[in-house]
């Protein structure tokens, strides 16, 4: 038996490898005595640290389509939720902890890594902690508020030998891994120019005195922290390069509501050999676009950072889309499976940092009327 699973589990991981990874059945979830998910060999354990709506209603249910990892913890400063959870997901007692008394996970042989989906300005210090504690750390995208956290949060987990992987979804995902191929190989020639966009429109029916976090300043609220990051990761891996320069300016419509965070940021990369790509963010407006201008045509991905149905097209008629049944459930086998078999994650915080670098970057040159600044 044990002969079995081991062969499934190189099996999945290069069939993850090459991108067909839903291919095989789920594994069904075995119970222990009490009731409670019980501890497989070939499966990490992973609590959940922030119970919103990302937890709640992606990564919850991902947990469940894995076959590498399952929920077996929850970490929440709203102690409401915990009844629920713990009947919808059988999480004993336990494997229940608040952010007070979060420190004693590290005492808990059923939990092997945490996922870090807190607002912005929680993922360093839960980090640190859960690096402390031996446990690995999933964190979601931005990183951190800075790179300064950021290179923190690499370090800690570096000395305390656990792996640090963002929660960067795409990047395990088919449609993107093309695009990045496409950048290797110009199929249509040089690529001239860059175009990415990534937002929404919300917010107009929040009180000003009961804002979300996401519009809040100390929590890491504003465009370019949630939604700009895909257009910044967007432009780094449509064309495989790292940003040498960079310039900013922001706006709102909304000042009643974004008087301390940014609602919509425009900023140009420039990249090596004069490439330049333009790239907007925003929580005012709806866009979803990723595109390269090349010297013998086009290609693109609209939209390019949806939980499901990406869907490119390119100058001469081709066509392709997401086939990925579910995103983080993919993501986050890939990265359970760099655990199981010892090697570094498919996005390391080394990639987080480099976003958090840029994104410190456009802050600035925002702040000083769209300066421009050299990285």
């Amino acid at each position: 038996m044990e002969q079995v699973s081991m062969t499934r589990r190189h099996l999945l991981s290069a069939m993850a490898v090459a991108g067909i990874g839903g291919a095989l059945p789920a594994v069904g979830r075995a119970r222990s005595g009490d009731g409670t998910p019980a501890r497989r060999k070939d499966s990490i354990g992973v609590a959940l640290v922030g119970l919103g709506y990302y937890a709640e209603h992606l990564l919850a249910p991902g947990l469940e389509q894995a076959r590498h990892c399952h929920l077996a913890g929850i970490v929440t400063g709203s102690p409401e939720k915990i009844p629920a959870w713990q009947a919808r997901h059988r999480i004993p007692d336990r494997n229940v902890y608040s952010y007070d008394d979060f420190d004693r996970i590290a005492d808990n042989p059923d939990i092997d890594a945490v996922y870090i989906a807190t607002p912005n300005h929680l993922h360093k210090p839960l980090t640190l902690r859960a690096a402390a504690a031996g446990k690995h750390v999933w964190v979601e995208k931005p990183m951190a508020m800075n790179a300064g956290e950021a290179r923190e949060m690499i370090a800690a987990c570096r000395a305390a030998g656990v792996q640090l992987t963002v929660g960067y979804r795409l990047r395990h995902e088919p449609t993107t891994h093309r695009l990045m191929a496409m950048a290797r190989e110009l199929p249509y020639g040089r690529i001239l120019k860059v175009r990415a966009d990534a937002g929404f429109h919300a917010y107009d029916d929040v009180d000003p005195a009961r804002k979300p976090w996401r519009l809040v300043a100390r929590y890491g609220g504003g465009a370019m922290y949630d939604m700009g990051v895909y257009s910044l990761n967007g432009a780094r891996y449509l064309t495989g390069l790292e940003p040498v320069a960079v310039s900013a300016r922001s706006e709102t419509s909304r000042p009643h509501l974004f008087d301390e965070v940014d609602e919509t940021t425009h900023f140009t990369l420039e990249f090596p050999g004069g490439l330049v790509a333009e790239c907007s963010t925003s929580f005012g407006r709806n866009m979803n676009t990723l595109r390269a201008d090349c010297e013998r045509g086009w290609y693109e991905l609209t939209p390019f950072q949806t939980y499901n149905g990406l869907s490119g097209r390119t100058s001469d008629g081709q066509t392709f889309s997401d086939q990925v049944p579910h995103q983080q459930a993919r993501q986050m086998d890939n990265d359970a499976l760099a655990i199981l078999e010892g090697r570094a994650p498919l996005v390391p915080g080394e990639e987080g940092l480099r976003d958090m670098v840029v994104v410190d970057a456009v802050y600035a040159s925002a702040a000083a009327g769209g300066k421009r600044i050299v990285l």
